[in-house]
């Protein structure tokens, strides 16, 4: 494995993005928890992240607790500055080191492989940017640059770096589209996940009682796969067998319809619900329980 050089604190602070920068004010929209399943499916397509997810990860058993796990990676590197970040990304790479075997094609992987490694922190940036244009705030093509560049540079706080990522934001939509065409497949990670998110156990969260989930349950898991499923691009929905009709469509265009038309009426603490999560979450993200992506449990508080 190549070696990847990990920055320095004193160049942690030159990474992280500044608050009021777009990818500071984009990234917690609370409206991209509902497309939270668009990314994961990206990634576990990819052969070698799908293998390690399914044999190394707790998510068939624990969904939610791999969607907070992001969160807290996540938020951390965008709103937890620059000695949080710094270190949380190094836990979230060391993790990784111990993530290898053989993939079901026979050739032998690793989960810190320069290229699906970065191809995980693009989707992120992916869902962000798609998911405002759809249910959001869509971005104007010069934040859209400055979010990127951010973005990328971003990446190195957790050894992603910068060469293994496209330049620019056009460059990316090739690399992504060359990715969807040529590397991208069904597998058992994505289908694990596509059952997780039809049939989801109840969310940890401690107002969330069973009760109040069984009502919830239903709208919010057709919310969710709508997005998930919506936000796909064609040739994955006909690779991974997953359905997509004309009523679909309508209800999929309808749900982004209504979601961006919210906007003026949500509160600034749902347009950017980072900084209130990571302050619910930052003690236990002090005390080094960033969860392991092989731990089954979920963190202990969220934001309710």
């Amino acid at each position: 494995m190549p070696n990847c050089a990990m920055p320095s604190l004193e160049e942690a602070h030159e990474l992280v993005p500044k608050a009021g920068s777009v990818l500071w004010r984009r990234a917690g929209d609370a409206r991209l928890l509902g497309v939270a399943g668009y990314p994961i499916l990206l990634q576990v397509a990819h052969p070698t992240v799908g293998a390690g997810v399914a044999e190394h990860s707790g998510f068939k058993s624990d969904p939610w607790g791999r969607l907070f796990r992001t969160l807290d990676y996540s938020y951390a590197m965008t709103y937890g500055g620059a000695r949080m970040a710094w270190e949380v990304g190094r836990r979230v790479r060391d993790f990784h080191k111990q993530i290898r075997g053989v993939r079901p094609d026979g050739e032998p992987y690793h989960a810190l492989e320069p290229k699906a490694y970065a191809w995980v922190h693009a989707t992120l940036a992916d869902a962000i940017v798609r998911g405002h244009q759809v249910f959001g705030r869509p971005m104007g093509q010069s934040e859209i640059d400055a979010f990127w560049t951010d973005w990328r540079r971003q990446g190195r706080l957790v050894g992603v770096r910068e060469r293994d990522l496209p330049d620019s934001w056009s460059e990316l939509r090739i690399y992504f589209d060359r990715m969807v065409e040529e590397e991208l497949g069904n597998n058992d990670a994505v289908r694990d996940s596509l059952a997780a998110f039809t049939a989801p156990a109840r969310p940890p969260l401690p107002l969330l009682g069973e009760g109040a989930w069984r009502v919830a349950r239903l709208p919010a898991v057709r919310a969710t796969v709508l997005a998930t499923i919506g936000l796909l691009p064609p040739l994955l929905r006909e690779r991974f067998g997953v359905p997509w009709t004309r009523q679909q469509k309508l209800q999929f265009e309808l749900l982004a319809t209504v979601s961006r038309a919210a906007t003026p009426l949500l509160p600034s603490g749902l347009l950017n619900v980072g900084p209130q999560y990571l302050e619910r979450r930052r003690a236990a993200l002090q005390r080094g329980d960033v969860a392991d992506p092989r731990r089954t449990s979920q963190p202990s508080t969220v934001p309710t």
